[in-house]
């Protein structure tokens, strides 16, 4: 979050005083951010039908701010329930923000101190810095909620700034999530343009920042709603114009539309599935395979799926930035499949190694693959790829250390981004352990499935017995290699099962 100053820190101090008492009535942190959502709308919509905005708000009579905020009890309650079931059946964003919403705020006293906090505050001409600062921090407060499972929705914010710093999005272009969560990945591009170009942004490059940049899709309703909320908190869409955001399962069609650049953290797991009910009244899950006619292969594996429609989405000189476990790199069959294409019909230059530690979600293994996607063409379109290893020997935990935007400085600067047709290898023979190697395209058609999985750095904590991490660090690798194999387990166990009834 960046610094605030005193009276900005002021609101957002509010805001996060009311979390406590919240929690002691069972509020979690994603049913407060949704319910802050909803009326942090109505406020702004209040806000923006006075002057000197004098829109219309397109909220019916009798569902507005001021019908509301200064009631309290039973009444507050009853006319807060009947605005949310109302506006959910309106069209537009206010529909996709209010659809299927109910108050989750149980004690009166508890949601008229809520409403007092927002109604003593004059939300559309605060920044939109400061508004998602408020916003962004519940986000990753209800993250770091295990029971809330929120946590695999969300990328932690250094890595995204990282890829985007990578990617270097330019004004006037188009910017695609197909699996947006919270919406992390198009306000970290925003704020790049934004800082990049501040003093080159005419009026219609700004106009096309905020309506016309944005693609994105997102499965899960509340995160969807949480996105919507947080995209316009930060001045991007339009409460009167499209939707920048989707609710969809991304993978079921082609949306149609091509654009410039993918930034995303596709959802960890391997496999997609459905649940019906079989002839005997039993549920059932089956595994979900995309029939889609453009991809190179079906399979229910998600990643591998992901990836396919990264491709398709691109338009012919998009370049994509994609958080992939590491079975994308390494797996036979489709996965093999899938890298041939990238390596024949991308440029795939780039794989960052990410280290463990970094997700919510134990027990995951990720890298980053960069790609430009190249016209058609019978050669192939990569030529090598380059390798940074930041995994071999580094430790980060969520808490005690996380991972800070810094501490990819070193891959941002041997990626070169600027110019990455001029990088130099800090690994050599008399460097072995040097995080950043190249290899040939060759080199790696001749390697078992094409596996991009490649490692060289020594891992230390294996030859050097006096220096082992700390306690807390092993138990934590312990963990996330027991979790990871434990899940590899179940999905065979999953398997062996089926084939069996």
């Amino acid at each position: 979050m960046a610094e605030l100053s005193t009276q900005t820190s002021s609101i957002v101090s509010k805001v996060w005083g009311l979390c406590n008492p919240l929690r002691d009535d069972g509020v979690s942190y994603g049913d407060y951010l949704e319910q802050l959502t909803y009326l942090i709308f109505l406020k702004m919509a209040d806000e923006y039908s006075k002057p000197p905005y004098n829109r219309d708000s397109g909220i019916p009579a009798g569902c507005t701010w001021q019908d509301m905020r200064s009631l309290k009890g039973t009444e507050l309650e009853d006319k807060y329930k009947t605005i949310l079931e109302t506006l959910g059946k309106q069209s537009g964003l206010l529909g996709s923000i209010f659809f299927q919403s109910s108050n989750k705020i149980s004690k009166a006293a508890i949601l008229k101190r809520v409403v007092d906090m927002i109604d003593g505050e004059k939300w559309v001409s605060m920044s939109s810095d400061v508004k998602g600062d408020i916003y962004e921090g519940l986000l990753q407060k209800n993250a770091e909620d295990t029971k809330s499972g929120a946590g695999q929705y969300f990328t932690p914010r250094s890595l995204i700034r990282t890829m985007v710093r990578c990617m270097r999005p330019e004004p006037g272009k188009t910017i695609a999530d197909p699996c947006c969560g919270s919406g992390g990945f198009f306000l970290a591009s925003q704020d790049f343009i934004a800082n990049e170009y501040r003093e080159t942004l005419d009026r219609e490059q700004k106009e096309f920042l905020k309506n016309k940049t944005f693609y994105g899709t997102e499965l899960v309703p509340t995160t969807f709603k949480l996105c919507l909320m947080n995209l316009y908190l930060h001045n991007i869409g339009d409460i009167y114009g499209d939707v920048p955001v989707k609710q969809a399962d991304a993978l079921l069609t082609d949306p149609g539309y091509r654009v410039d650049y993918v930034l995303t953290n596709p959802p960890f797991g391997k496999k997609s599935s459905i649940t019906f009910t079989n002839e005997e009244g039993e549920t059932e899950d089956e595994d979900l395979v995309y029939n889609r006619s453009e991809f190179w292969t079906t399979s229910s594996n998600k990643q591998l799926n992901f990836v396919q429609h990264i491709y398709t989405i691109l338009n012919s000189t998009g370049k994509a930035a994609v958080v992939v476990p590491d079975n994308v790199l390494f797996e036979g069959g489709a996965g093999e499949t899938v890298r041939e294409q990238l390596l024949q019909n991308t440029d795939l230059h780039t794989i960052l190694r990410l280290p463990t530690g970094i997700f919510y979600k134990q027990g995951v293994k990720a890298n980053v693959i960069f790609f430009d996607k190249r016209p058609a063409s019978p050669e192939r379109q990569t030529r090598e790829v380059w390798i940074y290893d930041f995994r071999t020997n580094i430790h980060f935990t969520l808490k005690q250390n996380p991972m800070k935007e810094s501490d990819l400085d070193d891959f941002v600067a041997c990626f070169n981004p600027e110019n990455r047709h001029q990088r130099k290898e800090t690994w050599s023979e008399e460097n072995p352990d040097g995080r950043w190697r190249r290899f040939t395209v060759d080199e790696i058609w001749k390697r078992d499935k094409k596996s991009l999985d490649i490692f060289w750095v020594k891992d230390k904590s294996l030859a050097d017995l006096d220096n082992l991490p700390e306690p807390d660090v092993l138990a934590e690798d312990i963990i996330e290699n027991l979790q990871s194999a434990l899940e590899g387990f179940q999905a065979l166990q999953a398997k062996l099962s089926k084939k069996s009834q």
